[in-house]
């Protein structure tokens, strides 16, 4: 199979109107993919399309809609909806196939196309190189006679069958009556439906970032920039605030004295509920290599485990559905519970942390913090040729600063899957030596690449 030239880590993603993000490759995806998921049998085929609020989405939906008729596919358009949403919408309308148009906390000027299988997850590596040998034939083979090519209409009611989902996860002893919640939408895919779920749960809702123009989602809003919503809960003397990202599958959650809330906290919080109610699956949580020592010591002081993955939602998926864990993500908010939904949902994950809000009966200051983490520090050093991490110096002061922890701390030095960047981290009780150990394997790294 030939090497892998479009799809990334999470689908097919880049500068609007620049290759690979061109409708002319929306096209491809369309003709390549509707080819591979007709099964052969007389039934019409289905495809499901959701989108974000970019500019972009008008050139790159109507091009992969040509492409998967014109293989003889049906289409239903979502229009603006969350990623998970589409997952879900996949799976419950018994589609061939789901895509997401979005490239989730990016900025305005990039754009990206998700594929989802008709279990509702993204398609698995061997999936996309398939498609990947399909896209560069010629755009005149395996069309579909006059008469089966495929119809498209829009589904106008599929952000009220999403809003109705996301209820459902709140348990029906609760409402949110008396809350006062601050949602930041980033202007993004959730900027309907986020704050209608919410209001018909019961709480009182402040909207920020709910204006999508075209180019502002994301901008100065949403969890990639909590700021904004740390001054809307202040403005507004909101309980909570909640950040999503601009496609909806991140949540970051603040706190009514303004301090934010990362993903390992959320996890650290949901996780000892759904322990404490019988619910954990899999005897602890999946997060990647980037969580914090301290959800591993909260974890492992209530007899739950920590398992860790590379970087990246797609293996933190993999490794939930091998073990059987209900609960994984990232400290980025990237949270993932099973039990609703099989990728990242940050509005289900918000509800989650609203539900322990509403049973503990205590202000969100007394949850955010689950444990004390360990002090963190990160660098990148960017590189132009070479591998740095082969480099005789580098592995011998990696290897220096793992012998320095003594086993109270973490060393980690990856590249980057996105970036020419070596990243580097450490962890540790004392964040001094923590600070110094990354500074000497920077220095090492950045000898070794100049």
């Amino acid at each position: 199979m030939k090497t892998r030239g479009y799809f990334g880590t999470d689908g097919i993603r880049g500068q609007a109107n620049l290759y690979p993000m061109t409708a002319e490759v929306a096209l491809r995806v369309g003709l390549a993919a509707g080819k591979l998921f007709r099964t052969g049998d007389d039934r019409r085929h289905l495809v499901v399309i959701g989108k974000d609020t970019r500019l972009s989405g008008y050139m790159i939906e109507p091009a992969l809609v040509a492409g998967f008729t014109s293989v003889g596919m049906d289409v239903r358009l979502f229009g603006p909806l969350p990623t998970p949403a589409v997952a879900m919408m996949t799976r419950s309308m018994r589609a061939d196939l789901g895509v997401m148009i979005s490239a989730s906390h990016n900025s305005f000027a990039d754009n990206g196309i998700k594929l989802f299988g008709p279990d509702g997850f993204k398609l698995s590596d061997e999936m996309e190189a398939s498609i990947e040998a399909h896209m560069d034939e010629g755009l005149q083979e395996g069309l579909a006679s006059p008469k089966q090519l495929g119809r498209v209409a829009r589904m106008d009611e599929a952000q009220a069958r999403y809003v109705e989902i996301v209820k459902a996860t709140l348990p029906r002893t609760l409402s949110l009556n008396g809350l006062r919640v601050v949602i930041d939408c980033a202007h993004g895919a959730a900027y309907r439906v986020a704050p209608t779920a919410l209001y018909e749960l019961g709480a009182e809702v402040m909207e920020v970032g709910v204006s999508p123009n075209g180019t502002n989602i994301n901008e100065e809003c949403g969890s990639t920039h909590p700021a904004t919503l740390v001054k809307a809960v202040k403005e507004y003397r909101g309980d909570i605030g909640i950040a999503l990202d601009g496609d909806a599958d991140r949540v970051l959650i603040c706190d009514e004295k303004g301090k934010i809330v990362d993903g390992d906290q959320i996890m650290a919080l949901i996780a000892q509920a759904w322990a404490a109610q019988g619910r954990l699956a899999g005897g602890g949580v999946v997060a990647t290599v980037m969580s914090n020592l301290g959800l591993e010591r909260l974890l492992g002081e209530r007899g739950l485990t920590l398992e860790r993955t590379a970087v990246g939602d797609r293996h933190v998926v993999a490794r939930m559905r091998e073990g059987g864990f209900n609960i994984g993500g990232e400290a980025s908010g990237h949270i993932i519970l099973a039990d609703y939904s099989t990728t990242g949902d940050g509005l289900i994950a918000a509800l989650q942390v609203l539900a322990e809000l509403v049973r503990s009966g205590k202000p969100m200051s007394a949850l955010a913090r689950q444990f004390e983490p360990v002090p963190q520090k990160l660098e990148n050093v960017r590189f132009a040729r070479g591998k740095p991490l082969e480099n005789a110096q580098v592995k011998s002061a990696i290897a220096k600063a793992e012998q320095r922890l003594d086993g109270c701390g973490r060393v980690l030095v990856r590249a980057s899957g996105t970036e020419p960047l070596i990243r580097i981290m450490a962890e540790g009780d004392d964040e001094k030596l923590v600070g110094q150990l990354v500074k000497d394997i920077a220095g090492a790294v950045k000898m070794a690449v100049e």
